[in-house]
């Protein structure tokens, strides 16, 4: 490593704040999140994680119906954050952070069928989410995500699918990307502490974006998952993780200068991160993706908080989270969108035609615990659809039940809960 070695890590951001703040606001900097963050983590230890579920703060959540991504697509989008108090005085002057999900290659087919309108966010939701984020004054905006085992420019990623990065730069002022598999334009990763100790991982040691923004977006694709039960906007910060430290390519003492495999090691935890960064909490714990891979997203949102999350479901696929021979396209038309994303993935649950009060055993987690209930023991947020306030359409008005729609998931032991073998892609 040079000197500017990824040993050296630069403070993080508290936790969330633990009472509920009004509906798209942010009042914290990241001086004020740097000043409290001892304090937070002082009062997290002091409540059990059964306490702080029961009081989990609730947010409302826009739910809306939007038929394409065609020209209703925008005044949808608008209409939903007014509805939550306008984005001005969550953005206005400040820089943004907007991860989205590019889950696997850029050339996968469903069919024919292009993969923004199955497995990635669809270009149309990110370039309608920027072009409101500028309009309601943002500073500067940054495209934010992991791709697989990959080191290239995001813009080159996106191209590869047939995007057009203009798209998003004319959409607003000030548009940047940023690969976040590795330290990228960074000169080292900042260390984000779980605020009670976290199930899985203690911290995560994270490109410096996550931190260098004032309001952090989550836009992730209404879909199921084989290993989670289901990926929304919190399943979607399980790829801001770099596999320079916690891929099955890193280096075991350091992190690696680029990435050279996929989140094996989390999904199966046959080995740790690098020694740069902290080891999980209890290397005795079950090594298997339905125990791990929802924990660690609980962590995630956790130590880097989410300000607004959005789930684009105007298409998606049933039967998982990559193209495969039990995946359908489906058409459940809609938008879902909030300050809390537990609220929103809750809300996201439930039109998917799932209860997200169940856990392991029952329908969408029948081999995997509940990131819902494990966030929501974390404090981040309330699964409890009785004290999540819906705005816009109602959810049992626009049910669009996944399982009716496709196939079960089946699962048994996969490829990605084992070491990986020689030649796999992944």
């Amino acid at each position: 490593m040079n000197k500017q070695s990824a040993r050296n890590h630069s403070p993080a951001p508290g936790p969330w704040p633990p009472a509920p703040e009004p509906p798209l606001d942010c009042r914290l900097t990241r001086r004020s999140l740097l000043a409290s963050a001892g304090m937070a983590a002082l009062g997290a230890g002091l409540l059990s994680r059964a306490a702080r579920a029961v009081e989990a703060p609730a947010s409302p959540v826009a739910l809306a119906r939007c038929q394409s991504y065609g020209t209703e697509l925008l005044p949808t989008l608008k209409t939903m954050f007014d509805q939550l108090g306008g984005l001005g005085r969550l953005v206005n002057g400040k820089t943004v952070a907007v991860k989205v999900n590019l889950t696997g290659d850029p050339d996968a087919r469903l069919g024919f069928i292009p993969i923004g309108f199955t497995t990635w966010t669809h270009p149309a939701v990110i370039a309608a989410t920027v072009h409101l984020l500028g309009q309601a004054g943002a500073r500067r905006i940054r495209l934010l995500e992991s791709p697989w085992k990959s080191a290239e420019p995001l813009q080159e990623y996106m191209s590869s699918a047939g995007w057009d990065p203009a798209m998003f730069t004319s959409a607003a002022p000030n548009v940047e990307f940023e690969n976040t598999n590795f330290l990228g334009y960074g000169k080292k990763y900042v260390r984000f502490p779980v605020p009670d100790g976290g199930h899985l991982f203690p911290a995560f040691d994270l490109n410096h974006s996550y931190y260098d923004c004032d309001i952090f977006v989550s836009i992730g694709k209404l879909k199921e998952h084989s290993t989670a039960g289901i990926t929304l906007s919190m399943k979607n910060c399980f790829g801001i993780t770099p596999c320079t430290i916690y891929g099955d390519g890193a280096p075991v003492d350091e992190p690696g200068l680029v990435p050279l495999g996929g989140r094996f090691p989390i999904h199966s935890g046959f080995r740790q991160p690098s020694k740069s960064s902290l080891p999980e909490v209890d290397p005795k714990s079950p090594r298997e993706g339905g125990y791990r891979v929802p924990r660690c997203v609980a962590d995630l949102v956790a130590a880097r908080p989410i300000h607004l999350a959005i789930i684009d479901g105007i298409e998606s696929q049933t039967g998982g989270e990559g193209i495969g021979r039990n995946t359908r396209h489906v058409t459940p038309h809609l938008l879902v969108a909030g300050a809390n994303t537990v609220c929103v993935d809750a809300v996201g649950a439930a039109v998917m035609g799932f209860d997200p009060m169940v856990d392991r055993g029952k329908a969408p987690f029948e081999f995997c615990d509940s990131t819902l209930r494990l966030a929501e023991e974390h404090g981040v947020g309330t699964r409890d659809l009785k004290r999540i306030e819906v705005i816009g359409a109602r959810i049992a008005d626009v049910v669009f039940d996944y399982r009716k729609a496709g196939y079960p998931i089946r699962r048994t032991i996969e490829d990605h809960d084992r070491p990986p073998a020689a030649g796999r892609k992944g």
